[in-house]
């Protein structure tokens, strides 16, 4: 009885059937492990780096705005 109180073996047909879900599943795995993985996904910037390139843009902006506020002015005069 093999130690299990409740043991019947399976037929030769159930034995096959389970045989070749096995195999079927192994041939699944095999194929999954077998393809390239995804690449992954970069980190997002640190914070700091953000708060640096905000601070650059911001800087950027401003000193747009100037020039454009100075080429108005030389328009209208």
């Amino acid at each position: 009885m093999h130690g299990l109180a409740y043991y019947t073996p399976m037929s030769g047909d159930r034995t096959k059937q389970a045989m070749a879900r096995i195999d079927g599943a192994l041939a699944r795995i095999e194929a999954a492990a077998a393809r390239p993985r995804p690449a992954q996904a970069e980190a997002p910037a640190p914070v700091s780096q953000l708060v640096e390139k905000h601070e650059s843009l911001r800087e950027t902006v401003t000193a747009t705005l100037r020039d454009l506020d100075d080429l108005i002015a030389k328009a209208e005069a």
